[in-house]
């Protein structure tokens, strides 16, 4: 009989240096990260080109006012002008100093769709409704701008308006027909957009610096800024800390609808803070009419599939269900506290992301409001 002998041998471990465990560790990481990105992405994108929404096809002719103001609310003209020339036969545009009542003879509208209407010369609307033609406003800025809107809304057979607090004081001015109507997201403008990583960030706020924003999130900037977070818009630098993070912070630019959407799809989270209607140095509401529908954001936020934490307004869950399809905040303590709980919990982000653009596709884009707009005043 033979023998084999055996040697024992001991396998030494491999020693990594911590630089190189580090770079295998961020690999690892990012690698998780994109991936995780990444199905996002493919999943808002399978979603946004796969949803599809007919509306009814009218045979009107709708003259439509636009603002006349300009950038911002240019790309709001758009918006609905486009998404008009689908819903309807025939649409002329024209601005506020072409509106009279010569050229609304000239036209024969079934329907004069005026945006805004601070241009328009309330002479020439009562001169139109007097002809027999129809009337409409859509108001852009309730309720900042109330001391100016009251003094117009009689002058129109039907009033819409962003803010449901202003239905019963135009109805107090003698509007039989005034109809809550916010705006939605133009899928023109805002979609899911796939971003390269270089742009990425996990956290954006876009909009301008009124002193309401900067007294909430002054407490939480040096919190708010451990998590790679961008600020956009006019106004920033007067933020305390501003010094300390002008290089994530870009002040006194306006972001094209474009530049809009690819922020936030290169976000983890959006942030959205409503502006205050108490705010006297920048409102025009001196009856402190209250606001509880959501700003226009909110819309274009969730058609971008990315989660947004909303400070909480009245009207918001009528709109978007909170934790399924939004989420909410109340004080400062709890908008970072959700941020770094989301940051960490990818599933409960992406969730809630791609629920809020399921949503918004169904229910919250242009052809939805003004398919709304003409069966109120067409029915």
């Amino acid at each position: 009989m033979s023998t084999i002998k055996r040697r024992n041998r001991v396998v030494q471990p491999v020693r990594v240096s911590p630089v190189e465990q580090a770079r295998a560790l961020g690999r690892e990481a990012g690698y998780l990260g994109g991936y995780d990105e990444g199905y996002l992405k493919g999943r808002a994108d399978y979603i946004f080109k796969t949803h599809s929404v007919t509306f009814p096809f009218r045979p009107l002719h709708i003259l439509y006012v636009a603002s006349g103001k300009g950038f911002p609310y240019s790309p709001i003209d758009e918006a609905i002008s486009s998404t008009l020339q689908g819903l309807v036969a025939q649409l002329t545009v024209i601005e506020p100093g072409q509106l009279t009542s010569e050229t609304v003879y000239q036209v024969m509208p079934d329907l004069v769709l005026v945006l805004d209407g601070m241009f328009v010369p309330n002479s020439q609307l009562d001169i139109i409704r007097q002809q027999g033609f129809k009337t409409a406003v859509w108001l852009t800025d309730d309720p900042y701008y109330t001391d100016m809107t009251m003094g117009n809304v009689s002058h129109y057979d039907y009033v819409f308006t962003l803010e449901s607090e202003c239905i019963p004081i135009y109805r107090q001015l003698g509007c039989p027909r005034v109809y809550h109507l916010p705006f939605a997201a133009y899928p023109g403008h805002f979609k899911p957009i796939g971003m390269p990583s270089v742009q990425r960030r996990e956290v954006s706020f876009i909009g301008s610096a009124y002193w309401n924003r900067i007294d909430f999130l002054n407490p939480i900037m040096d919190r708010l800024m451990q998590h790679n977070t961008i600020i956009n818009g006019i106004w920033w630098d007067r933020l305390p800390s501003y010094a300390a993070y002008e290089d994530r912070i870009e002040v006194n630019k306006w972001m094209e609808p474009g530049q809009t959407a690819e922020a936030y799809s290169a976000s983890k989270i959006v942030i959205n803070l409503h502006r205050s209607h108490e705010d006297d140095s920048f409102n025009n509401n001196t009856t402190k009419i209250p606001a509880a529908s959501p700003n226009p954001r909110t819309f274009e936020i969730s058609a971008c599939g990315t989660l947004q934490l909303s400070d909480y307004r009245s009207d918001l869950a009528k709109f978007y269900t909170p934790g399924r399809e939004i989420e909410t905040y109340s004080s400062p303590a709890e908008l970072i506290d959700k941020i770094e709980y989301y940051l960490t919990h990818e599933k409960e982000r992406r969730d809630i992301a791609l629920g809020a653009l399921d949503r918004t596709l169904r229910e919250h884009t242009y052809g939805h409001r003004l398919n709304q707009m003409l069966s109120v005043i067409f029915p």
